[in-house]
């Protein structure tokens, strides 16, 4: 939940750095940076060969339906050529769809709120009405920011961000558009927000109910008012697909920063599958509360925690690749905070099936942390540490105890056809949860197994994510039996093999992992 920056200099590029919480531990991005290689002299040319065509710039700014339009703001030039910038309204008042256009960069200037707030309820008896704006982003769109700026979609609209394989949408800095990032750089913008009225947990408000439209809580780095909760499940907030998400994470102050992708009190209507985020100097993506069901997530580089849930999230992700940077970041997996509402209700449940996780920095951080008295399943998974840190870590009793249903308390964290690949398994806890506690629950559960089991794993991974003879070998967990959300599988980890190729065209590549054929680098644009 926290982060490092650097400061980045370029004309109007400049970034705040900010520390860390008490339990959490940061690292820099050196963003900018240029490592220059002298290769052996080439045989000398007349004239270099061009190896691709050069972005020019669109005629102008398309029309869009919300009355108050686009600016034309000129052009911009970098590495792949000269584009034209098309600012967003600080505000869509109306349904508006932006269309891909060559040579066209979409510009947020600031926060760009999607619709107003429609509070809690999805009628006026809060004193609130709905907008019901939706944003509809095109295949292949470019939107870029800096500092501060971020996207809002608020209570009662909605974003429609669907790209495809060959055309992701991609959101990302003003720095990556200039050419100046390198495979480090974070922190240059702020994030995607989306509020939805689903049941949240931690109400701002003295005495309020956990779980009702009394309860609402307040975007985490968003200036007020930004706010999330009630008590629709089936809400919606759209959809987002083929999505990547680039160099986000600003901090506004101490302890409170955007991260890449943001949800809250999103409700069971809003769809997610195919999203990378990419160096978020932050998480890589955080949910509080309701409903986040999610496939086909990539998270790489990382600076605080891959994959972060609280105040009473319920969430379901299959298929997750999370490779972190060498000397970034925290855990993989942080869930949930230790306060004085660990007992509310709804009660966190994060169920997590095929997911390889590759932890690469300080041995103190261990890659997977649960507490707060979530619940928490994770099964047929990899994780492999290595950098020599412990794979689990436990707080807290309240996470460890039986199951309560009046409590909404599954039990303790479940583990199924989970191998972890770590020089120590498990570590001790806080709050009377020791490491021989952790490696208890961790036996209860089936076809479990470490680098010392009596069926010893050991990882056999190509290409850092893709299974090889001893993932293929492994026993799997039929995680249908957790939700219907889940596909009935036949082997663990995030990539069944080499034939299995989800990962590739819609995302980026960078020193941290390749991704296979794609887009291209990360520290470039995509040319259609």
């Amino acid at each position: 939940m926290t982060l490092f920056h650097r400061t980045l200099i370029l004309g109007c590029s400049s970034l705040a750095l900010a520390g860390c919480g008490a339990d959490e531990i940061s690292s820099p991005g050196t963003g900018g940076n240029i490592t220059i290689n002298n290769p052996p002299a080439p045989t000398p040319t007349p004239t270099p060969t061009p190896t691709s065509t050069m972005v020019t710039p669109a005629n102008g700014c398309p029309t869009i339906s919300d009355p108050q339009g686009l600016t034309d703001d000129g052009t911009i030039t970098g590495p792949t050529g000269e584009y034209r910038v098309c600012t967003m309204p600080s505000r869509f008042n109306a349904s508006t769809n932006l269309p891909y256009i060559a040579g066209l960069l979409y510009r947020m200037n600031g926060r760009v709120d999607v619709g107003t707030d429609g509070g809690p309820t999805p009628d006026a008896t809060d004193g609130a009405s709905d907008s019901n704006v939706k944003l509809t982003i095109e295949p292949g769109a470019i939107i870029y920011a800096s500092g501060s700026s971020f996207l809002m979609v608020n209570r009662g609209s909605s974003i429609d961000a669907t790209g495809t394989a060959a055309r992701p949408i991609v959101f990302t800095s003003r720095d990556n558009v200039l050419g100046l990032n390198s495979d480090s750089s974070s922190g240059q913008w702020g994030g995607i927000v989306l509020a939805g009225r689903a049941q949240v947990t931690d109400c701002i408000a003295a005495g309020a109910t956990p779980g009702t439209t009394g309860c609402e809580r307040q975007v985490e780095g968003a200036a007020q008012p930004a706010l999330f909760g009630g008590a629709t499940n089936s809400d919606s907030s759209g959809k987002m697909s083929y999505v990547q998400i680039r160099y986000s994470g600003f901090v506004l102050s101490g302890n409170n920063e955007l991260q890449s992708l943001t949800t809250g009190g999103t409700g069971t209507g809003t769809t997610f599958d195919h999203i990378m985020s990419f160096n978020s100097s932050d998480d890589g993506v955080e949910f509080f509360g309701g409903y986040v069901n999610a496939k086909y997530l990539v998270v790489v580089g990382w600076e605080d925690d891959a994959l972060d849930t609280d105040t009473g999230v319920q969430t379901n992700l299959q298929y997750v690749i999370a490779v972190q940077r060498a000397g970034a970041g925290d855990t993989v997996i942080e869930a949930d905070s230790t306060n004085v509402f660990n007992d509310s209700t709804p009660r966190q449940n994060t169920q997590i099936s095929n997911g390889t996780f590759i932890h690469r920095n300080s041995a103190s951080n261990p890659v997977v942390r649960i507490r707060g008295g979530a619940d928490y399943a994770i099964v047929n998974t990899v994780v492999v540490a290595e950098s020599g840190s412990s794979c689990l870590r436990i707080d807290d009793t309240e996470t460890t105890r039986a199951a309560n249903a009046g409590l909404d308390d599954r039990g303790a964290p479940r583990f199924n056809s989970l191998g972890f690949d770590c020089a120590t398994p498990f570590r001790d806890g806080s709050g009377g949860v020791s490491a021989a506690n952790a490696e208890t629950i961790f036996n209860a559960g089936s076809n479990n197994r470490t680098r010392v089991t009596a069926t010893p794993y050991t990882n056999t991974l190509t290409m850092t994510f893709v299974n090889g003879a001893n993932e293929t070998a492994y026993p799997v967990f039929d995680p249908t039996s957790l939700s219907s959300f889940f596909n009935a599988v036949t082997y663990v980890g995030a990539v069944s093999g080499i034939a299995d190729t989800w990962y590739e065209g819609w995302t980026c590549n960078s020193t941290t992992v390749s991704l296979g054929t794609n887009v291209g680098d990360c520290t470039s644009l995509p040319v259609y």
